[in-house]
């Protein structure tokens, strides 16, 4: 268990520090495709400690597991994640965002502009409260927390390069999903979102149920 809290705590602090307030200084020895480059390696570093510690560490149970909870989020996670990857979102990592005088609001960005982190971000809070075990609540927690906290990050990033058309998008959008539809700043328009993210993202969330326990050595719904 020390060490999954030991991993917990280096991808939060890879997340908070690195690509918070140490990003400008790293990125400006490395260069931007520098630090891509290193930040990734040690993302994916990151993660793999943390699902080998996670697998390795024994079976502690803080209070009842609530798989309900896993069963309502996780489809609204693939949602988020298949609709939120398409590079005309100004926030997913495949955008294009340099140059331009105004951002596109369109689809799933109306919702939130964050909906991949989102999609991490309802994954890690679904793995906190389904099993009850606490490391299941060491690795979702860390996932949770530093999706929230990536939110504000790529905010300060996005607003850096792009000063105004930046805040004319955060102005009509918001973190917070339907935030600014309930604010009155924007409308919701299912049609633009399509059926792909919803077909898609529910076929997704069946097949990871499916294959959990042999993906990750536990069914998705312990009996």
């Amino acid at each position: 268990m020390l060490e999954l809290a030991l991993a917990a705590l280096t991808w939060i602090a890879l997340h908070l520090l690195l690509a918070g307030p140490l990003r400008s200084p790293v990125a400006s020895r490395l260069g931007e495709n520098g630090f891509r480059g290193l930040f990734s390696v040690l993302s994916l570093a990151g993660l793999a400690w943390l699902a080998l510690a996670w697998k390795a560490a024994p079976t502690v149970h803080v209070f009842p597991g609530q798989p309900w909870v896993a069963a309502l989020l996780m489809p609204w996670a693939c949602i988020l994640l298949l609709a939120g990857g398409r590079p005309d979102n100004p926030t997913s990592v495949l955008a294009e965002v340099a140059g331009g005088s105004e951002l596109p609001v369109r689809g799933i960005t109306r919702v939130t502009r964050h909906p991949v982190l989102w999609a991490f971000a309802l994954w890690g809070l679904a793995h906190v409260l389904a099993g009850g075990a606490l490391a299941g609540m060491l690795l979702g927690g860390a996932i949770l927390l530093s999706a929230l906290r990536g939110m504000w990050n790529i905010d300060a990033k996005r607003h850096r390069a792009l000063g105004p058309a930046w805040e004319g998008f955060a102005a009509v959008t918001s973190r917070l999903p339907f935030g600014a539809i309930l604010a009155g700043r924007q409308r919701f328009v299912p049609a633009e979102i399509g059926w792909l993210p919803l077909v898609g993202g529910l076929a997704l969330c069946l097949a990871l149920a499916w294959g959990h326990e042999l993906l990750f050595g536990l069914p998705a719904f312990p009996g």
